[in-house]
């Protein structure tokens, strides 16, 4: 009893079609990944920042980031200090380079006075340029 051959007429010739699965896979899994570190790349202290029209934001080289939340705690960048800590890294920053730029988000239901003191801490450090972080307003409809 003879079978005949087990191979395909023509099966000599080079596949010319690509295989797009292994192509999605690996597609959905970066998705997947951009997906889950996307919100780890936010900065994550959260202010509730007031908002206001402003002038287009000049590109500082060297700055530094100062934070005030509601509850009155400061923060250098997204390190929370103590005031006394932070005016000891403030004056280093401003022995180092007195031309620094520093950049001060401050919550919304922070009182002016404590405002003025971060000012003050940072005046006293001998740093002169300090912006004010706000968002833009909601855009019309």
């Amino acid at each position: 009893m003879s079978f005949g051959k087990l191979e395909r007429p023509g099966s000599g010739r080079p596949m010319s079609d690509i295989n797009m699965t292994p192509l999605i896979d690996v597609m959905l899994v970066l998705l997947v990944i951009f997906i889950i570190t996307a919100p780890l790349l936010a900065p994550s202290l959260r202010l509730d920042l007031p908002q206001a029209e402003s002038a287009t934001v000049g590109e500082a080289t060297d700055f530094v980031t100062l934070a005030i939340d509601a509850g009155g705690t400061l923060y250098w960048g997204e390190q929370p200090l103590p005031a006394d800590v932070l005016a000891q890294r403030l004056a280093e920053a401003g022995r180092l380079n007195p031309r620094l730029e520093v950049q001060l988000r401050a919550d919304r239901g922070v009182p002016y006075g404590r405002v003025a003191e971060l000012i003050a801490l940072v005046q006293q450090a001998g740093l002169t340029r300090v912006g004010f972080v706000t968002e833009a307003p909601p855009a019309p409809r």
